[in-house]
């Protein structure tokens, strides 16, 4: 009986601890806090699944994408970001991911870029915009 307690009780412990260190992961989904100081929002698309946004910082003329999940989260599930700048290649960053995907960051200053991004449950992609 002893054993049985012990198991049950460590186990509530290891669940604990996990979602224990989910927490900051969680917090991290502000788009924001993801790309980092200096970012603000300039565009988003709502998706079943998830929002994706475009970010800007003027001060260091780069642009940012993140793809927030709004289902299935906490769950590993395909998710991505898409962000091309005109006359260059596309970057990327798809994988199986619980909360979100990106920062997926690129100098855009005086150029047209290409975002996207989504889920298993469905994905976008603008065509060249935000110039400048």
């Amino acid at each position: 009986m002893k054993k049985a307690l012990f198991s049950v009780f460590a186990a509530g412990t290891l669940a604990a601890a996990v979602a224990g260190t989910a927490t900051p992961a969680v917090a991290a989904t502000s788009p924001a806090a993801v790309c980092g100081s200096g970012y603000g929002i300039i565009d988003s698309q709502t998706l079943k699944g998830s929002v994706v946004y475009l970010l800007y910082s003027g001060s260091a003329g780069r642009n940012c994408v993140v793809t927030v999940k709004t289902t299935s989260v906490g769950t590993p599930t395909r998710t991505g970001t898409y962000l091309q700048v005109q006359n260059k290649s596309p970057l990327t960053d798809v994988d199986d991911y619980s909360y979100y995907a990106g920062p997926t960051r690129a100098s855009a200053a005086g150029q047209c870029v290409k975002w996207g991004g989504g889920t298993n449950n469905q994905w976008w992609y603008s065509g060249f915009e935000h110039c400048g």
